[in-house]
């Protein structure tokens, strides 16, 4: 069942406050983008890498000297990137948009729930 135009509106007006009241968390939420981009970049490295295979395996049956190395290279390539997206994207090295380099200490410590609680704890602490 689609919204109504005033559920719509409603719905627009309260991510807005919510990304104006806390940046942070709103950048949290959008985050599945990022990590649907990496899902996608893993996916095309697989089929890189099993194409890779092929090519390699066409160049060997063919005596085909180019395109045995030009397979080889294809397998390390695709592999070296689906590796690094793996740990980018699927192990959690890029929260929130920022690297792990960037990120806070003890900001990667815990789950997403410990780390939304103490978020919340700061903020109740620092309202007294």
């Amino acid at each position: 069942m689609p919204l109504s135009d005033e559920e719509a509106r409603l719905l627009a007006q309260l991510e807005q406050s919510l990304a104006e009241e806390d940046p942070d968390f709103a950048s949290t939420l959008r985050g599945s983008k990022l990590a649907a981009r990496y899902r996608k970049f893993a996916v095309l490295a697989a089929v890189g890498f099993i194409a890779a295979i092929a090519m390699l395996l066409a160049g060997a049956v063919t005596a085909t000297t180019w395109l045995g190395v030009v397979g080889f290279v294809a397998m390390v390539a695709s592999a070296y990137a689906f590796i690094r997206t793996w740990r980018r994207g699927m192990m959690g090295g890029a929260e929130e948009g920022r690297p792990r380099s960037s990120q806070p200490k003890g900001s990667g410590s815990g789950s997403f729930v410990d780390r939304m609680e103490e978020r919340w704890n700061r903020r109740q602490d620092d309202g007294r």
